[in-house]
């Protein structure tokens, strides 16, 4: 085959899309739903929609997901929040970026039951509008917010590295300050996620949906049922998914590229190996919670938009559950990015109080470590097992 043959073929390809494309419209088959003519309260959804609904990827995968979401990420950010307030002593930028983020995590936790509820019972949403929406602006303000503070945490991690001595990083005021901002920001941005209705009551199967039904009004201007939502993702995807994303990407390059410079030293060459740590669970992060659902999201809102057939859909709500696993993997980036969080976390996890643990630096710091004995040894000739 020759490359004319070959550009022909992409050709005839894409005119086929295009024009399957514009075939599927409202008319067609879609994950969205139509007022029922016999009673305006119920929703109309067609054959694939219903078996997306009641199929085991709704019932029984995206359930165990969340059950592991909540199971771990409930423990392990409530821990995270209590060591970052109560236990260390010594605040700085670090950790007060990790601190609010173990508490945007800790705050959707907490509505994850609902959600596990939600699809046990078959997609039967029965707590009513209110908890809907705001299930799903914890949702939306939880990923957003991890998104902003993960920019603020490498944005420090790499002006720490590449300027040692600068009064500037250990500024807790400029931390503090952005994190209000930060708040304010995503307290704002998730209103509009409140202005208009999650919840469609089916007319089959008898279900109430919450946030996975979007209801069309009218079957010819289909737009107008999703103005709100359509400019709200493109608008979150575009501000505050891509250009942290970009932040991201350049300040974790320069601290590469700073570490890079120092490779003769011992200690330069174990703080890039765990800035490489930290860079790949930060890049599985996005890849697994926050670049999908965000595509996602956008394609999904695009496509209602038009009124063309989301034959994605089943992708679609499955990215939107992985994008909660992000509270589970949040807790490894504070033990790769602070010393002082693990050492707590050992401390907590051994029940050793603040002053226990104080005494036995102290006391530890007065002996000599025998490798022989592998143990501390006085100036008295006592020893004590460093083992916990």
């Amino acid at each position: 085959m020759t490359a004319r043959d070959g550009r022909l073929v992409l050709v005839v390809f894409l005119l086929r899309f295009l024009h399957t494309g514009s075939c599927d419209t409202v008319g067609g088959r879609g994950f969205f739903g139509r007022r029922d003519p016999e009673s305006s309260e119920l929703v109309v959804v067609d054959r694939a929609t219903m078996e997306t609904l009641q199929s085991g990827l709704t019932t029984i995968f995206l359930p165990i997901v969340y059950i592991v979401v909540f199971v771990v990420g409930l423990p392990a950010n409530a821990m995270a929040v209590w060591v970052f307030l109560f236990r260390t002593k010594k605040k700085h930028p670090s950790s007060i970026y990790m601190a609010n983020l173990a508490l945007a995590d800790l705050l959707f936790v907490i509505w994850v039951p609902l959600k596990i509820a939600y699809h046990l019972a078959g997609n039967d949403w029965t707590y009513g509008e209110g908890l809907c929406k705001v299930l799903v602006g914890f949702f939306y303000g939880n990923m957003y917010c991890s998104i902003l503070f993960i920019a603020c945490l490498s944005v420090q991690r790499y002006w720490v590295v590449a300027h040692p001595l600068s009064k500037q990083r250990k500024n807790n005021k400029v931390a503090v300050g952005v994190c209000v901002a930060i708040w304010v920001f995503i307290w704002l941005t998730t209103t509009p996620l409140y202005l208009y209705q999650h919840t469609a009551k089916l007319r089959e199967p008898a279900i109430t949906t919450c946030h996975d039904v979007s209801v069309i009004l009218d079957i010819k201007k289909p737009f107008e049922s999703v103005r709100l939502p359509y400019f709200y993702f493109i608008l979150m995807g575009t501000v505050v998914f891509l250009v942290p994303c970009v932040i991201i990407t350049v300040a974790y390059i320069l601290l590469l590229r700073t570490l890079g410079r120092g490779m003769d030293n011992s200690a330069a060459a174990k703080n890039r190996r765990r800035a490489v740590l930290l860079i790949l669970l930060v890049l599985l992060t996005f890849l697994v919670c926050f670049i999908p659902s965000n595509v996602m999201l956008v394609l999904h809102y695009s496509l209602l938009k038009k009124g063309v057939v989301d034959n994605g859909y089943a992708f679609y709500i499955t990215t939107l559950c992985l994008a909660s696993l992000n509270s589970v993997l949040d807790p490894f980036i504070y033990y790769f990015v602070s010393d002082d969080f693990r050492q707590h976390v050992k401390n907590t996890l051994l029940c050793r109080s603040s002053r226990a643990v104080e005494r036995m630096r102290v006391s530890f710091s007065s002996m000599k470590y025998s490798r022989k004995s592998k143990s501390y040894v006085s100036d008295t000739g006592t020893t004590q097992s460093s083992s916990c």
